[in-house]
């Protein structure tokens, strides 16, 4: 049995990538791209796809015309969304940085955010860092995009276990709610073969109004928060957290 190291960890990127990042996904993000009205952007904006994993959004961003940079800590998914992008035949600057202390040499009009890529530090503060960088990458009147599981949307889901089968391979899930709901644990079990390997995840969740609080505290203006990427409101029926904020000065 063997035993990944979470988050921070490049085994646990690779061992759990059929699942995390599956063709699925870049479907997806193709026909996101395609008809959201919060992802429709200048065709010659520049684009920060911030903790861009395998390049889900960076790649199709690039192909519709945008100056994209894709910026992640893990070498193994870089080296994935560099493969991605030399088969795609387009150009996309990549950067390993973490998202807290990312320093761009210039600014962008977007900065992206997606599939629930933020809340991942264990202490609060180095969340809200993160959403600073966020700020200062951003040039006036640039635009925020954060995409994630509000904490609305995730209490009704809550229900263990899940089980998700690609191919052979078995993935079993336990959700478990920690400290009133500030945080999340999710327990997985990947079953392939006659391998198993355990991870145990940790991350911070939000309401839609405590995401606006912080997003508000790190200086953004003018934020709205919408229940998915066709602009539907956040409430019974929403799909995703997804809100929208600019940097005004």
């Amino acid at each position: 049995m063997a035993r990944t190291g979470g988050f921070q960890d490049d085994d646990f990127w690779t061992e759990f990538h059929d699942f995390l990042f599956s063709e699925q996904r870049h479907a997806q993000a193709e026909e996101l791209l395609a008809t959201s009205p919060l992802l429709s952007f200048p065709t010659d904006a520049r684009v920060l796809d911030l903790c861009c994993g395998t390049g889900v959004f960076t790649v199709p961003l690039a192909r519709r015309g945008h100056d994209v940079t894709g910026v992640d800590l893990s070498p193994a998914m870089l080296d994935r969304a560099r493969k991605r992008t030399a088969d795609s035949g387009v150009q996309v600057t990549y950067v390993r940085a973490d998202a807290r202390d990312y320093e761009p040499s210039g600014t962008f009009d977007v900065v992206l955010n997606m599939f629930t890529s933020f809340g991942y530090f264990d202490d609060p503060a180095d969340n809200a860092r993160m959403l600073r960088t966020m700020y200062t990458s951003l040039a006036p009147g640039g635009t925020l995009v954060l995409d994630l599981a509000g904490k609305e949307l995730l209490a009704r889901k809550v229900t263990p276990p899940k089980v998700v089968q690609r191919g052979d391979d078995l993935l079993v899930q336990t959700d478990t709610v920690l400290d009133d709901w500030a945080r999340l644990r999710s327990d997985w079990v990947l079953v392939r073969g006659e391998r198993v390997t355990r991870a145990t995840l940790v991350w911070f969740v939000y309401s839609a109004v405590e995401l606006r609080h912080m997003v508000e505290e790190a200086g953004f203006g003018r934020v709205e928060v919408f229940g998915g990427f066709d602009a539907r409101p956040y409430d019974q029926d929403a799909e995703r957290l997804v809100l929208r904020a600019v940097r005004e000065e």
